[in-house]
């Protein structure tokens, strides 16, 4: 067992990790030894208590299970710029076909970490130059396949964010205003549905078939909404 002086912060980014968080979370860049003096509190009573007074430590160490060579990948966070960049298409492809599979959940996860990666080496660009704008149009694509996950999961409104977004950028994306217009759908803005599909028909007429479809699904679902809200309404005035 041994004095370990900087274990307490160690320990705090070890359970940022496990909480799907930054592990440097919180912390300043400084070095280690001002890191101790600079955090009042790290959050966690036992880990405060152990920086105060340090004990000797000793670590059990449990092995949950064993990788073949080969098939372990980081987590975004822990990667090189370089390793980010070559990894991106590898996750890619894990997510459709995990999509393929049905596992939309797990799909929507991998498209969140390729685009991860990818939002982490912009934010090192200036915005606008053509390294910006080269990674931007990697992540378009991403961005699209996770709001594909989002919709089938029902959470319209991050579809709206993301594919108004995209469409702030690039106002001739045609999958950004379908997708958008089935989100609008769900959730009862009629006229921006309306709106978003005539955008679509506008830039690609072959669509029209598909647009038709969502357009008549729409009519029938206000037609049904139409009449409960009648069948409702009656019982509230007859009252």
């Amino acid at each position: 067992p041994q004095h370990v002086v900087l274990y307490p912060l160690v320990s705090k980014s070890l359970r940022n990790i496990a909480a799907g968080k930054d592990p440097l979370e919180g912390q300043r860049h400084c070095c280690s030894i001002a890191q101790l003096h600079e955090h009042y509190s790290l959050g966690y009573p036992d880990l405060d208590e152990l920086q105060k007074n340090p004990q000797p430590l000793i670590f059990d160490i449990e092995v949950l299970k064993v990788e073949a060579p080969g098939s372990y990948q980081q987590d975004p966070w822990a990667m090189t710029d370089e390793e980010k960049l070559q990894a991106v298409p590898l996750i890619h492809k894990e997510g459709n076909e995990l999509y393929r599979q049905g596992k939309v959940q797990e799909a929507a996860a991998k498209y969140y970490d390729a685009i991860a990666c990818l939002k982490n080496l912009q934010m090192k660009e200036q915005p606008g130059s053509p390294d910006w704008i080269e990674l931007d149009q990697k992540i378009t694509p991403l961005l699209l396949n996770y709001c594909q996950c989002k919709l089938q999961c029902e959470e319209y409104y991050e579809v709206l964010d993301h594919c108004s977004s995209i469409l702030n950028k690039y106002e001739d994306n045609v999958k950004a205003y379908f997708k958008r217009g089935k989100a609008h759908a769900a959730v009862w803005n009629v006229a921006e549905a309306q709106a978003d599909f005539a955008k679509v028909l506008a830039l690609d007429p072959s669509l029209r078939p598909v647009v038709s479809k969502e357009l008549r699904s729409l009519e029938a679902r206000l037609r049904e909404k139409d009449a409960e809200d009648k069948i409702r309404f009656k019982g509230i005035f007859s009252q």
